[in-house]
């Protein structure tokens, strides 16, 4: 069975094939992904086959939503605030102190938005009454008098989420996560609601609902002795005090309730919309629908934004991007063309200008082919520096005056030096032909990376490759020098800015979360990367690739015949799309098509 392991660019060095060593660039095709043969590769591919790596990270992106999340904040009179997952049904999770009219609320809810409403309660209860393996789990801690774990209850929860009918028309959990632990755990499992609605009511208020709550015992329905009273005679006769409704163990319960719900506000802040549940119902009610509509409302105006951010690409590719010709084949062989690395040249440098000219200051280019990949022996230090001379020059003749910084040596005694990949760039630099109109040293200049470097005359500034050293750190001295470039332009070209140890073999956690969102705060204007079979780097798979302003582009390689081949587009993106979102586009699944359920099992094992 064909697998994924990575999204990467590290090639082999393959210089024969049965393939023509000339590059063919590949149109742009539409064709619908589900009319693909899987006769069509040179791999088979079976349409479940096909799995990205979990390993796959990118440091920019949070992973903290459950597919793709786009965030809205709605602030009305009490503050609303939205997020909305991106083509994705509704999700509420909606929490209250006891006899906050929680219930009565979800019942509502359910009515007229058509969500499946989860409560633990319930679900334990049917756990326990079918037999089940997570319901005979529980039960023996439930015999013991102990509470059922936490992992437990998680993975219940999960497993029902993953039905067909929770993920289709969306869900309302109600009551849970009751404990930091719980929300943690979903958090975890990338869970994570559109929605968090508190219902807040007065304590005395609580305390009078309780205290005066009768269960009728033959229908399970709750009455009040004053708020809402039986029917008949006959009823009110039958009803019962609940033994947990007496004025102490309610305080007790409401002790419990404002510990835990004050533990997992962290998790939820951003999201949690507290509505004032000292209200008839259906004032409640009415404050909640209207919420809830404007999550629906965003997410509608959402999809349609992005479907005219496709459809706008789509429609001025071939005008404003008169260049583009497809991806070029033929990648695997090494070495490249001219054409090809020319290719690649044009189009980095199309996205940057679209970039600077849109008036952004700090991009990215993320360009990995094989000749630029520092870990495969067919590196070349002289393609970076083409792709470098290409920028610079480009952007002298629009009249700026660009500064190229290559790192220096970094550390002092044993630990001084630079990285391999940088070993003698500046060098190179300084005895390439610039040309002979004088650009170097007038339009270009060469220096380091640190904010002494930033001079007034400097309009753009092209970093080649930072990257820290085990022991050594060019974050700070990248901070130093965006700081006194103030809204100048400055160009990062294939940084790897992730944290090393030290070099004393121990990563350095002081300050990690602050370099980590200095490096995050770069702005990808071009990616491109191939997607290869899990074990080996050939035949690629296909390819993902980003040029600003446009979305995502998710291609598939095919044979067309011996010898020939081509990209297919197979999805577009308007954000970097997660790993499942391409396995969805490689399986021919609709954005959201269901994922076939773990079961309890897989869930249990992955939490625990």
């Amino acid at each position: 069975m064909a697998m994924i392991t990575s999204v990467t660019m590290n090639f082999p060095h393959i210089s024969t094939h049965n393939i023509s060593s000339n590059p063919i660039f590949s149109p742009i095709c539409t064709n619908n992904p589900s009319n693909f043969s899987s006769s069509s590769s040179s791999v088979p591919i079976s349409s479940n086959s096909i799995r990205l790596s979990s390993s796959i990270a990118y440091s920019e992106q949070v992973i903290a939503s459950h597919n793709v999340n786009r965030r809205t904040h709605l602030r009305k009179n009490h503050k609303i605030k939205v997020i909305c997952a991106r083509s994705e049904p509704l999700k509420v999770m909606i929490s209250g102190a006891p006899a906050s009219g929680k219930g009565t609320q979800c019942e509502l809810i359910v009515q007229k938005f058509g969500l499946v409403h989860i409560s633990t309660g319930d679900l334990l209860r049917a756990e326990l009454s079918a037999g089940t393996d997570i319901g005979n789990k529980a039960k023996e801690y439930m015999n013991a008098g102990r509470l059922v774990p936490d992992e437990i209850v998680t993975a219940m929860v999960t497993t029902r989420l993953s039905k067909e009918d929770a993920k289709e028309k969306g869900w309302l959990l109600d009551g849970y996560p009751r404990t930091l632990a719980q929300a943690e755990s979903l958090e975890r499992l990338n869970i994570r609601p559109d929605i968090y609605i508190v219902l807040d009511v007065p304590d005395e208020i609580l305390i009078d609902r309780c205290v005066g709550r009768r269960l009728d015992p033959l229908t399970g329905k709750i009455y009040h002795v004053t708020n809402f009273p039986p029917e008949t005679e006959d009823i009110k006769a039958r009803l019962i005090t609940r033994p947990d409704d007496t004025e102490e163990k309610v305080i007790s319960r409401l002790q419990i309730y404002k510990q835990n719900a004050e533990a997992i506000l962290p998790v939820y802040s951003d999201i949690m919309n507290k509505i004032d549940g000292n209200r008839g119902k259906d004032a409640v009610f009415a404050e909640i629908d209207s919420l809830l509509s404007c999550v629906q409302k965003e997410e509608q105006d959402a999809r349609k934004s992005e479907e005219s951010v496709i459809s706008s690409t789509r429609a001025d590719r071939t005008s404003l991007s008169k260049d583009w010709r497809g991806i070029p084949t033929r990648l695997n062989n090494i070495p490249h063309s001219r054409e090809i690395r020319e290719y690649f040249y044009t189009d980095v440098l199309q996205a940057t200008q679209r970039a600077v000219n849109d008036g952004k200051t700090r991009l990215k280019i993320e360009i990995n082919i094989p000749e630029l990949n520092p870990s495969m022996d067919v590196y070349r230090i002289g393609t970076l520096m083409e792709l470098i001379r290409v920028l610079a020059l480009s952007f002298a003749d629009d009249g700026k005056r660009v500064k190229v910084c290559v790192q220096g040596s970094m550390g002092e005694g044993a630990l001084a030096g630079m990285p391999l990949q940088l070993a003698g760039s500046r060098k190179i630099l300084e005895y390439m032909d610039w040309g002979d109109y004088g650009a170097l040293g007038n339009f270009v200049n060469i220096g380091t990376i640190g904010g002494k470097e930033v001079e007034k005359q400097d309009d753009l500034f092209i970093l080649v490759a930072p990257q820290n050293a085990v022991g050594n750190c060019i974050i700070d001295d990248m901070r130093a020098m965006t700081d006194a470039a103030g809204n100048r332009p400055i160009i990062l070209v294939n940084p790897k800015l992730k944290d090393l140890p030290a070099s004393s073999g121990i990563m350095q956690t002081m300050g990690r979360d602050k370099r980590l969102e200095y490096a995050a705060s770069f702005e990808i204007c071009y990616q491109f990367r191939l997607l290869y079979y899990a074990g080996t780097q050939y035949p690629i798979m296909g390819a993902l690739r980003m040029s600003y302003p446009y979305p995502y582009e998710l291609y598939k390689r095919v044979d067309e015949s011996p010898g020939k081949e081509k990209y297919i587009s197979l999805a577009t993106f308007a954000k970097r799309p997660s790993i499942d979102e391409m396995n969805d586009a490689f399986d021919g699944k609709s954005r959201n098509q269901e994922k076939k359920a773990e079961g309890f099992w897989g869930f249990l094992s992955g939490i625990l």
